[in-house]
């Protein structure tokens, strides 16, 4: 029996394996290297591609990896099965059969390899008509791009291991049922590139259930057995596909029992139609549906079966194609292409046959049904072409969006509300309330006979992370004024054994049919057209719509968008990580180009926290500076910075863009010095004043007043914008980007988008006093915290417990306060008739809040189980404090009482929209000061010597550290004890901020890959900056965690490789009487670290007399700084009266000459191996 879980772990195994394989072949074998080149010239003049030809490459040998893998998996099935005569391997005598056929193939070709038998056993299951498709010499990739000869030995042993205790094979694919589910897991998991860059994701069977429940079997219904046809414009692994085989099969028996099988398995197969992106999810529904259908015809072999016809088809059904739009015509996006509309794209793949994706997109159907891809087009080429097609494409839309317009364009248009084809899809709900579904929702959906929506963001689906709902509809005009709309009221409250009979999934399938029905999950409603065309769609259940719509008509204000100047971002950079700096980085760079960026992340609890330097390209009139100032830091991502897309479909480049501007910066936004900033993403509102010198991501939007207004004008609003009452309305309209990841409703992320934020209804008056209050607690707060107290010199326990006190004082005021202004703020939207609120109210901590001592009571009674008190370091209390004034007591119990019976007050007076007050415990703030200053200090000139730098050990900078007595004093805080172990303390420090001088040290091979297009894409800068025309300097892959040997290196390096840390770490270097760790100062540029490097070679050869073999990695080092010591050095040095960068190239030539080495020896070198873990072998070979 199949292991589907250890099979896809060694499949994985090996899929990495076959594409180094193949990787490696591609770059050696001519005609390999030339096709894959010729295919990607033409996908890149086609617009289906941007990306870097080695970005690109490696998805397509991916592809080719898993064609491998499953070409042999499906022989594997099919001979274990009885369906062929072992060739691979098989359970019982059948493997040594197997290993009889390859011996007799050797003996007729002595001369071929182990690949050429492989290709053999796929040419002879080819030679049956039905399993044809499967090994397609025209478009599966195994036959364009080969493995090598030992690649595939490997793999046949690998099919014939067996487990040594009890001489079974490992992989045994013996199922009398024949199921062939464990291909939708390959299918998803296989390869985790693969994944990624196509959003791998399977349905669930109640899912595909349900859907084809509300289409398949109302098409069938209307349009007759005979007629009915369906398609998956993105079938993956074919989930849909058979679900509608099997019922169409089901119904065939029923309709026509005296029709053989095989006749009626082919006629249910007529009716299931699929197209995906994915060469290898075609492959796998295809062997599917082949298998479904001869067990259903009762085929016992492949030699008997009947050639069944599946039409499935690699593709893009965004693409290719024709495009009907007959009802709905949005014509103005073809760009007038005629021919397009007609015949669809015309460029292809390797992998994909034209004439079959335009005969199944080329007409249309009864039933439309899938599971689109949530993720964006990352490649821009190819976002620009959906962008241009589809006129919902706004914004930074998902794939969700043109696919909906997809669907509907697929099912048969209905004339005069009749014969509409039947749509149903599960998608990211990320449309209802991102700005990108705008025209979706206004524009498209009004025009659709849209009958359901469905939330199903919080039920447990599978792997289903993202948000999501159900779709369903005609493909006609309107039909009946309102839609059926499923509201979600609380997600699953745990993880259910089956999701298929989780509470929430249950209920949604129980009250679905019962409009004006509530549940404890879900409400049910029949919601008026007219309200679902506007976008945002707030659909929230259990009252909550209606108190968002009273909200709406007690605010009195007016929308803060008319209030205000402007709300939006303040800048946005694209890829800004190249744009920040760090401390070391910012040294290179003019003062006045430099500001902090506040990230939504920092903004909280009244407070902008911790933002980041970045470079600012602009002058004081925010208009763009001379190029010049931007070479120092952003010389290395030019190509990068210069590939990002402009508006339209063009590049910075190809429009004349500087390269090194922003790509968008308001300037009349950006000239005023107050701002309401607030956290785009975060689990509650929160909005800060800021007053003045910092630019703002567009993760940190801003809110403008105006050039007139007042610090109190910005107050006015800053006390309602922070409001739970502004917290609960926003969450009805805003993208909740968590509702389904198994959070509690309080820790669900919200997305709070100017748009909606501008939307919020105003009262018409505001608490002031009350803001100004909370705004000066919060400023004392920060003033206050550890990291503040660092700036000022040496802390010493006193002081720090000080400030504790102060900003504990503050904070609790803090809370106070923001109790004031909500309840102040329900009063002023009619929620409250009585002033609920106090002139001078005491400090408040966590958990003696009113809503918190009813959660408390509720807890004591045994009807609330909640972990909030635990997750916020707070105590449930169940009476009012007995401390507190009795007029405040007063208060709070009139507060608890209108809780208790009041459905509004008690749907706001909630965890989800009550602020958190979230803070790091003092003592983390505390440690990260102190670790901080310790790190800065280690960087003090007094431990480096500038002008004649050096490396030096991790035990030299202990030394130094030993007889500073600042650093004892608050090394001792940061430990918590006297006598510090400062030996361990500094290793600790300086490896935690450090990154090797080598790729080879920093990289895995797939980074070392990566780092090879980066030195290329720089070697074509260089010939640029001299004059040479060197065409479009395509962008260089991005890094990714994987790609580096170390977590630390990734954390301090990033997709973009840029630099972070503050010290270079140089290992194998380490003189033989001192093993710690040598490093150097990374605030050195390229001359000083070249400087630094030579000083210690010429220490070890004079004192140490290492062999050439240990010298290598020192004099490589020197190497990797060669072109940037020419690049950036070469002007004659006035205290050396020569170039320097000439100079060390030809002091590292002298040195290799007298060392007997060579710079291909400096660029083979690698780290001393390290002994191999030793594992328990689970399985032998042959």
């Amino acid at each position: 029996m199949i292991d589907p879980k250890r099979l896809l772990t060694d499949l994985q195994r090996r899929c990495t394996r076959l594409e180094d394989d193949l990787r490696s072949r591609s770059e050696t074998d001519e005609s390999m290297g030339a096709t894959l080149r010729g295919e990607y010239d033409a996908a890149r003049a086609a617009g289906r591609t941007a990306e870097a030809f080695e970005v690109w490459r490696d998805g397509v040998l991916t592809q080719a990896a898993v064609a491998w893998l499953l070409g042999c998996v499906f022989v594997r099935f099919l001979e274990d099965n009885g369906l062929i005569d072992p060739m691979i391997s098989g359970p019982g005598d059948r493997r040594q059969e197997a290993s009889d056929a390859q011996e007799a193939f050797f003996r007729k070709q002595p001369m071929a390899s182990d690949r050429d038998y492989l290709q053999d056993v796929f040419e002879r299951v080819r030679q049956f008509k039905v399993a044809a498709p499967l090994y397609d010499p025209d478009h599966n990739p195994l036959w364009a791009y080969s493995i090598s000869g030992d690649m595939a030995k490997d793999l046949l042993l690998f099919w014939r291991s067996i487990v040594p205790e009890t001489g079974e094979l490992v992989h045994d694919f013996t199922d009398p049922e024949w199921r062939t589910r464990f291909l939708g897991d390959l299918y998803q998991d296989l390869s985790e590139s693969a994944r990624k860059r196509y959003a791998l994701l399977q349905t669930p069977e109640f899912v595909e259930e349900f859907i084809l429940d509300r289409t398949l079997d109302p098409a069938l219904e209307e349009f007759g057995l005979k007629e009915t046809r369906l398609i998956d414009p993105t079938c993956g692994s074919g989930h849909f596909l058979l679900g509608a085989f099997e019922r169409l099969l089901d119904r065939w028996f029923k309709a026509e029992p005296a029709i053989p099988e095989r006749e009626l398995a082919q006629r249910a197969l007529n009716g299931v139609y699929g197209v995906d992106l994915n060469p290898f999810a075609v492959a796998i529904a295809r062997f599917r549906l082949l298998i479904a259908a001869l067990k259903a015809s009762l085929v016992q072999t492949l030699k008997e079966a009947p050639d069944f016809k599946i039409s499935l088809a690699t593709g893009d059904s965004l693409l290719h194609g024709k495009r009907f739009d007959r009802l709905f015509a949005f014509s103005e996006v073809y760009g007038g292409s005629e021919r397009l509309e007609q015949t669809g794209y015309g460029h292809s793949f390797q992998a994909e046959d034209l004439a079959e994706l335009n005969r199944i997109l080329g007409q249309q159907y009864h039933a439309v049904v899938g599971n689109p891809p949530y993720i964006t087009a990352s490649d821009p080429a190819i976002n620009a072409k959906y962008r241009e097609l589809y006129a919902t494409c706004h914004r930074k839309y998902s794939l969700g969006v043109p696919f909906t317009e997809r669907f509907f364009d697929l099912a048969i248009v209905g004339v005069d509300s009749q014969s509409a084809g039947f749509v149903g899809m599960i998608t990211a709900d990320s449309f209802m309330k991102r700005e990108f579904g705008k025209k979706l929702i206004e524009e498209f959906l009004p025009r659709q006979d849209l009958t359901h929506a469905i939330s199903t963001a919080g039920a447990s689906i599978p792997g289903h992370n993202t948000p999501t709902v159900i779709l369903l509809g005609r493909h006609r005009g309107p039909v009946a004024q309102a839609i059926r709309v499923v509201m979600g009221i609380k997600g699953e409250p745990g993880t259910p054994e089956d999701p298929a009979k989780g509470l929430v999934w249950q209920q949604i399938c129980t009250l679905v049919d019962q409009p004006g029905s509530t549940g404890e999950f879900v409400s049910v409603a029949d919601v008026d057209r007219n309200t679902l065309a506007k976008h945002p769609w707030s659909i929230g259940g259990g009252g909550a719509a209606e108190l968002k719509e009273f909200i709406d008509a007690n605010a009195g204000g007016g929308a803060l968008d008319d209030q205000v100047a402007s709300i939006g971002f303040g800048c946005i950079v694209s890829e800004e990580e190249a744009f920040f700096l760090s401390a070391l980085r910012a040294r290179s760079v003019s003062k006045q180009h430099i500001r902090q960026m506040a990230v939504g992340d920092g903004v909280r609890e009244w407070s902008l926290q911790a933002p980041q330097l970045i470079f600012f390209p602009y002058d004081g009139n925010v208009g763009l500076a001379p190029e010049g100032i931007a070479t120092s830091c952003l010389w290395n991502y030019r190509a990068t910075l210069a590939s990002r897309a402009a508006f339209g479909k063009q590049t910075y480049k190809q429009v004349g863009r500087p390269y090194y501007e922003y790509h968008q910066i308001p300037i009349e936004r950006n000239k005023l010095p107050l701002s309401i900033v607030f956290a785009f993403v975060a689990t509650h509102n929160h909005f800060v004043l800021d007053r003045g010198g910092k630019v703002f991501k567009q993760t940190a939007p801003v809110i403008k007043l105006g050039s007139t207004a007042s610090e109190d004008d910005h107050l006015k609003l800053l006390g309602v914008l922070n409001s739970s009452i502004a917290c609960f309305w926003l969450k009805q309209v805003c993208f909740p980007k968590d509702a389904n990841k198994g959070t509690l409703d309080w820790e669900n992320r919200y997305e709070f988008d100017g748009t909606k934020v501008g939307q919020f209804p105003l009262s018409r008056t505001s608490p002031l006093a009350l803001t100004r209050q909370l705004d000066y607690f919060a400023q004392q707060y920060a003033a206050n915290l550890p990291s503040k107290l660092t700036e000022n010199g040496v802390l010493d326990r006193n002081e720090l417990d000080r400030a504790h006190t102060v900003a504990t004082k503050s904070m609790h005021g803090m809370i106070a306060i923001q109790e004031e202004i909500d309840w102040h703020c329900y009063r002023l939207y009619s929620l409250s008739e009585e002033d609920l609120t106090h002139p001078n109210p005491p400090e408040v901590r966590l958990g003696e809040r009113a809503f918190e001592i009813v959660m408390a009571r509720q807890m004591a009674a045994g009807e609330l189980e909640t972990a909030w008190f635990e997750s916020h370091r707070s105590t449930p209390v169940t009476e009012i404090p007995t401390h507190w004034p009795d007029d405040y007591k007063s208060v709070v119990e009139k507060r608890i009482a209108l809780i208790e019976s009041d459905r509004n007050i008690a749907l706001i007076e909630k965890p989800e929209y009550k602020r958190r007050w979230n803070t790091p415990a003092w003592e983390e703030l505390e440690k990260e000061a102190l670790r901080e200053w310790l790190i800065d200090r280690l960087e003090d000139p007094r431990y480096w010597a500038n002008e004649d730098p050096m490396p030096q050990t991790v035990y030299d900078l202990a030394s130094k550290a030993q007889t500073d007595a600042e650093f004892l004093q608050v090394a001792e805080l940061y430990v918590g004890h006297e006598g510090v172990d400062l030996r361990r303390l500094v290793a600790e420090l300086v490896e935690s901020e450090s990154v090797p001088f080598l790729p080879v040290l920093r990289y895995k091979e797939s980074g070392l890959r990566h780092r090879a297009v980066w030195e290329r894409t720089w070697e074509l800068q260089r010939r640029e900056d001299a004059g040479e025309d060197v065409g479009t300097i395509p962008p260089p892959p991005k890094y990714k965690s994987a790609d580096f040997l170390s977590a630390t290196y990734w954390r301090l390096r990033g997709a973009l490789d840029v630099p972070k840390e503050r010290f270079i770490s140089y290992p194998h270097c380490s003189r033989d009487g001192d093993p710690s760790l040598l490093v150097g100062w990374a605030g050195w540029d390229h001359l000083r670290q070249a400087r630094a490097l030579t000083s210690y070679l010429t220490q070890i050869v004079t004192n140490e007399g290492w062999s050439a073999e240990r010298l290598t990695p020192l004099f490589a080092g020197l190497q990797e700084l060669t072109p940037w010591l020419k690049q950036w050095h070469n002007e004659i040095d006035p205290e050396y009266d020569q170039r320097m960068g000439d100079f060390f190239e030809g002091y590292l030539l002298e040195q290799l000459h007298l060392h007997q080495l060579t710079v291909s020896d400096l660029k083979a070198w690698k780290p001393p191996a390290t002994a191999a873990r030793r594992g328990r072998r689970a399985s032998v070979s042959n």
